[in-house]
């Protein structure tokens, strides 16, 4: 296995996360839109709205996963919602994931957040594998509800 270099990614990485989060966004079935997600992507990093942990094996992205900060009332304490996840189908089955999801684990304790929260489908047996070994907990407690909101997409600046 070739080394593999997790760092934290900024605005000037957007280019080259661009293709990986398209491909995560595809795992989902969601149409590609390569334009509007550099904007998303860009937006979110230059406002610190989130924090990216890119994986690099050779100087290539192979995978990354990105943060959004929350809150717990009932926690009384900040906490970090693990949205994405991705890595190369390729350079699967290489410890890459569990990898970035340390990463993550580690930046949420030094910032002195109590939990992180994180879901996935629920077909998606390896990466609930990879969750519950890695010591995340399914919710049986609370079941979660969602609702789409018809809004207009931000204009490009």
């Amino acid at each position: 296995m070739r080394p593999v270099r997790i760092e934290r990614a900024g605005a000037q990485n957007c280019a080259e996360i661009e293709p990986l989060f398209s491909a995560y966004r595809s795992f989902y079935r969601l149409a590609p839109d390569p334009q509007r997600a550099l904007l998303y992507l860009s937006e979110r990093l230059e406002h610190g709205e989130s924090v990216l942990f890119l994986a690099r094996s050779e100087r290539r992205a192979v995978g990354f996963t990105q943060l959004y900060p929350s809150f717990s009332s009932l926690g009384m304490r900040a906490a970090w919602i693990l949205n994405d996840l991705f890595v190369v189908p390729e350079a699967r089955q290489m410890g890459i994931a569990r990898m970035l999801v340390a990463r993550a684990e580690g930046f949420a304790q030094e910032s002195g957040a109590g939990s992180i929260w994180l879901q996935t489908g629920i077909e998606n047996l390896a990466a609930q594998h990879l969750y519950e070994s890695a010591g995340y907990e399914r919710d049986v407690a609370f079941y979660r509800y969602d609702k789409a909101l018809v809004t207009q997409p931000a204009s490009p600046a």
